[in-house]
């Protein structure tokens, strides 16, 4: 998160949690001071992986939903995304997968760093 911070990606958390336990977990992990925004999808009173929870993000951070890249570590959650129309990149940890049947995001990597990386290569 830092390296994509440093290279002025703007970086937002979207979480199915609520918004204090989220804000408590993200400045416990030192993370905060690099995310312009947190949200929940309990704002919109729907789950993720429904529509409007990535949509609700886009429109706070005020772009159009094809600009959004969800970053996640769950295929349900990428799925969602893709589904809403975001763009997504999905961290392949040990154990986890894409479904091949189903829509697939365009950057895959092993962990965050890679990831990272992959998202600065794309969108030069």
């Amino acid at each position: 998160m830092e390296r994509l911070h440093e290279a002025g990606v703007r970086l937002a958390s979207l979480t199915n949690s609520t918004l204090a336990v989220s804000q408590a977990q993200l400045t416990n992990a030192g993370l905060d001071d690099l995310l312009e925004q947190m949200l929940s999808a309990d704002s919109v009173q729907r789950l993720k992986p429904a529509p409007e929870p990535y949509r609700m993000a886009a429109e706070r951070l005020g772009v159009p939903i094809e600009a959004v890249r969800l970053v996640a570590a769950h295929f349900w959650d990428i799925a969602g995304a893709l589904h809403a129309g975001c763009r997504a990149a999905f961290v392949a940890r040990l154990g986890q997968m894409v479904d091949p049947s189903d829509v697939q995001p365009d950057i895959i990597g092993t962990d965050l760093h890679e990831v990272a990386e992959r998202i600065l290569g794309a969108d030069r």
